[in-house]
């Protein structure tokens, strides 16, 4: 098995128009790309596309031209007219984007918001964006949303986004490096702070918060790499926003577990989880007491699933429990190679499970328990002296 991953890595910082170069580069078609912004019904803008070079390296430059946008009354003379989030939900809500286009780029824009309403101290609902509300940004965050869905929606990495120094000018007038929405939009999440000059913008920055996890990708095949190169050209890297878009395999053999807390489900219940657990594919379940929060004692249920079954079994446990939350982790097993032979005892055949490794030869001998259990049952025996019974055959041989 195997899945689509995009992996950013800004090595120049990563702003809106870069993430969609990045994309252009690395083959998507930019007629589909703005035949699909083209629903936004939002005149004045068309994209340029060219080849340009930063310390030799060789990508795709985006710019979106804007004609002259009449600024709002309420704008106060900047060059941007102001939109709200309130606006810009409307503009989205009204196109005829797809229903995941529209979702995908509104939560970047409610990131954003959210980061500017806590700087500014108002609600996020009357944050007034300024360069975030102008049509070339408004094209980046939904272009950027178009890509996914045109890329097939991978998942998407990024490594830690430099963000620069010094000072820039916004609407507010000169403020540092990284500005005050970039750093809080990123709180919480791996920076480098280095490079001269605005490397990551708050475009960029959002886009990194609300779809990308920020952390090296999985081993994975690259099929396609692609170059987005900035306006700007620093003297100490390359403006340039590199993006690998490539599968990640998927081991037979990959495993994971999932673990649920509960404190209200019934031991029925817990007993039927584990059952279904089993025919969706795990390979092994549990179930232990624990003590939870304010003293409640509860259980821990986990299970060992294949990679491949983990959002089937996920979908079963949230079915049969009262969990509101599963927790996944990936672990590596070591696990002997086994071989299955049937012996002859006095009540019946039984079957037994034999592992064994290269180095080590033949390690365990296990009767089946069901084999041994119905062969007890139907002839009054107890199963223990079946289990011995069946061991002492193999090694009569």
């Amino acid at each position: 098995m195997s899945s689509l991953v995009l992996y950013l890595e800004p090595i120049g910082g990563i702003a809106g128009d870069m993430f969609l170069a990045s994309a252009l580069d690395l083959g998507v078609d930019a007629q589909a790309l703005e035949a699909q912004l083209r629903r936004l019904n939002l005149p004045g803008w068309q994209l340029k596309v060219s080849k340009q070079k930063r310390h030799e390296i060789t990508g795709t430059h985006l710019d979106v031209l804007i004609d002259a946008e009449p600024a709002h009354a309420h704008s106060h003379g900047h060059e941007h007219p102001h939109r709200s989030l309130k606006d810009i939900r409307g503009l989205i809500g009204a196109s005829s984007l797809s229903p995941r286009v529209k979702e995908d780029a509104l939560r970047v824009f409610q990131v954003i918001g959210e980061a500017e309403a806590k700087i500014h101290g108002v609600p996020v609902d009357t944050v007034s964006f300024h360069e975030v509300g102008a049509i070339d940004s408004i094209v980046d965050i939904c272009g950027a949303a178009v890509v996914l869905e045109l890329l097939g929606y991978p998942a998407v990495y990024a490594s830690p986004p430099p963000l620069g120094s010094g000072t820039t000018r916004i609407a507010h007038g000169v403020v540092p490096v990284p500005v005050p929405a970039t750093l809080e939009i990123l709180k919480g999440t791996p920076v480098r702070f280095e490079g001269l000059g605005e490397l990551t913008t708050p475009t960029g920055a959002g886009l990194l918060k609300a779809f990308a996890h920020m952390k090296a990708p999985p081993p994975l095949t690259v099929e396609r790499i692609g170059y987005g190169v900035g306006t700007k050209d620093f003297a100490d890297r390359a403006n340039v926003l590199r993006a690998c878009l490539g599968q990640a395999a998927v081991t037979a053999n990959a495993l994971c577990v999932l673990e649920a807390n509960v404190d209200d489900c019934s031991p029925q219940l817990l007993a039927m989880a584990m059952e279904s657990a089993l025919q969706a594919g795990a390979l092994d379940v549990w179930v232990t007491p624990v003590t939870m929060k304010k003293g409640r004692p509860g259980h821990l249920f986990g299970a060992l699933v294949p990679v491949q079954r983990r959002e089937a079994i996920t979908l079963q446990l949230f079915k049969e429990t009262t969990t509101l939350g599963i927790r996944s982790h990936a672990v590596e097993r070591t696990a002997l190679a086994r071989t299955y032979e049937t012996v002859s005892t006095p009540w019946g055949p039984v079957r037994l499970k034999i592992g064994f490794s290269e180095k080590g030869g033949e390690l365990n001998v296990h009767p089946e328990f069901d084999d041994c259990r119905a062969l007890a049952e139907a002839h009054g025996v107890a199963v223990k002296e079946v289990m011995t019974a069946a061991v002492a055959a193999r090694f009569k041989k």
